[in-house]
């Protein structure tokens, strides 16, 4: 199922939802309480802003009398969801974040990438692909990296492994542009980055890419990606624990100055030396 009609089928999920609270006389507010959520989830749920859980889609059943419909919706657009459509909802969710924690154990995530450096990854995936293909992911990357210039954009906040820094993404040149980028942010102070150097030795969570992220009516979710997979979850225990891992991530960094200063320093290295004439 295409991302377009995939969209479309929530959107039927929360107007089928509306219809059926509306039809039994009970408010969001009524309906969170009693399958325990808050009601403004309820409205996003409704509105196809965010996605419910399993056990809430069956609570839902059970409260609204309908069947089990809204627990094979689910199984459906959720449980048969091609991997290649996980990052898809993530994207939504960055838009509606009050705060963004990202930890990146080999690249620079997406949030902080330039168009050059996101090229390059995306070249290094697919390799054969038409360059117009490559031209519609690097297009929906840079539109990501928007919500970092809104005004009302969120509080972000970055731990790179010093890995991403030396990784020579799309050659010296690339890289030397994509790490003046972000010592630009962090020098607006439009984000805060934090370098896990290489002398912080072994974490648990070193080879993992977390993002966490919270928002002003709706529970915090965290996301986690490996090969060709991403795991999009609320669970409050889920997300208590990557918070802590993350914490752990961020105490073991560099300060942000310190941080600062070896991301200029690694982007002069990049840079081709000139002889003296």
């Amino acid at each position: 199922m295409a991302n377009g009609s995939r969209q479309a089928a929530w959107e039927f999920f929360g107007i089928e939802l509306k219809r059926r609270r509306e039809d039994a006389g009970i408010t969001q507010v009524e309906l969170g309480s009693r399958v325990f959520v808050s009601g403004g989830y309820i409205g996003q749920f409704e509105q196809a802003i965010r996605k419910p859980q399993l056990d809430v889609a069956q609570r839902i059943d059970g409260v609204l009398q309908t069947d089990g419909i809204f627990e094979r919706l689910w199984k459906k657009l959720i449980k048969e969801q091609p991997y290649t459509e996980y990052f898809a909802h993530v994207a939504e969710l960055e838009r509606l974040a009050t705060e963004i924690c990202d930890y990146a154990p080999s690249v620079v995530p997406g949030l902080l990438q330039t168009r050059e450096y996101a090229q390059a990854m995306f070249l290094a995936g697919s390799p054969l692909a038409a360059d117009e293909y490559i031209e519609e992911l690097v297009k929906g990357r840079m539109d990501r990296t928007r919500v970092l210039k809104d005004a009302a954009r969120p509080l972000y906040w970055a731990v790179l492994h010093e890995t991403a820094l030396r990784i020579p993404v799309g050659g010296p040149a690339v890289m030397a542009g994509e790490l003046d980028h972000i010592a630009s942010l962090v020098r607006g102070r439009k984000v805060v980055v934090q370098v896990l150097p290489f002398a912080a030795g072994a974490h648990p969570s070193i080879g993992k890419l977390l993002k966490l992220m919270e928002f002003e009516d709706a529970p915090p979710t965290v996301y986690t990606e490996g090969a060709f997979s991403g795991n999009l979850l609320d669970e409050p225990v889920v997300v208590k624990r990557t918070r802590a891992s993350y914490d752990h991530i961020r105490a073991a960094a560099l300060s942000a100055e310190a941080s600062l200063a070896l991301i200029e320093s690694v982007a002069e290295e990049y840079r081709p030396c000139t002889s003296a004439t």
